[in-house]
C-alpha cells in the first residue's frame, strides 16, 4: 500500500532529488523562468513556494531555513529582497507552469515554470475596444454620413483657398 507517499522520487534518490530541486529553485529564483520536464516542475513547484511564503517575513530564522534548502546565498538575498516585495500582496500560487511541445530527443513532456510577478506578457491587461452592435443598414449610414463629412471639408477647404487666393489680388489692385 502507498498510504501518505505523496513524494514524486522523479527516478532518483533522495539525496540526489534535494540537490537536484535546491538547484532547480536557485536557477528559478535568479532567473524567474526555467523550461524543463513537467514532472520536475511539478515537483519544484511544491518545493519552492514554501520557501516563498516563508520569504515574506524577513526574520534570521526564516533566512537560516530557507538557506537550508536552497544553500546559495546569492539566490537567498534575491529571494528575500526582490521576490518578497512583489509578492507581499499575493496569497500563494507565486509560479505558473506553462506546458510546451515535447523534447524531441525522447518525446518528454516539457514546460516552463516561472514566477507568476515576473512576466509582463500576462500581467498587463490588453485594453478592448466597446464594441457596439447595430441594426442591419448600421454601416452603410456610418460609410455615407463619412463620406458627406469628407464632401463638406473638401468644400470648406476649397472655399478657404479661393478665399485667400482672392484677397492678394484686390490687395495687389489697391497699390
Amino acid at each position: 500500500m502507498r498510504h501518505g507517499k505523496k513524494v514524486n522520487h522523479l527516478g532518483r534518490t533522495d539525496s540526489h532529488r534535494k540537490a537536484m530541486l535546491a538547484n532547480m529553485a536557485t536557477s528559478l529564483i535568479k532567473h524567474k523562468r526555467i523550461t524543463t520536464t513537467l514532472a520536475k516542475a511539478k515537483a519544484l513547484r511544491t518545493y519552492v513556494e514554501p520557501l516563498i511564503t516563508k520569504s515574506k517575513n524577513d526574520t534570521t530564522h526564516s533566512r537560516r531555513t530557507v538557506f537550508a534548502y536552497l544553500k546559495d546565498k546569492e539566490a537567498v538575498t534575491i529571494l528575500f529582497r526582490e521576490i518578497s516585495e512583489k509578492v507581499a500582496t499575493r496569497p500563494g500560487g507565486y509560479t505558473r507552469i506553462i506546458k510546451m511541445e515535447n523534447r524531441l530527443g525522447d518525446n518528454a513532456e516539457m514546460a516552463f515554470i516561472e514566477l507568476v510577478d515576473y512576466n509582463e506578457v500576462y500581467g498587463t491587461t490588453a485594453k478592448t475596444e466597446k464594441k457596439t452592435t447595430r441594426r442591419r443598414g448600421g454601416a452603410k449610414k456610418k460609410a455615407t454620413t463619412e463620406k458627406a463629412v469628407v464632401a463638406e471639408e473638401v468644400t470648406e477647404v476649397k472655399a478657404e483657398e479661393a478665399a485667400a487666393e482672392e484677397t492678394p489680388a484686390t490687395e495687389e489692385k489697391k497699390d
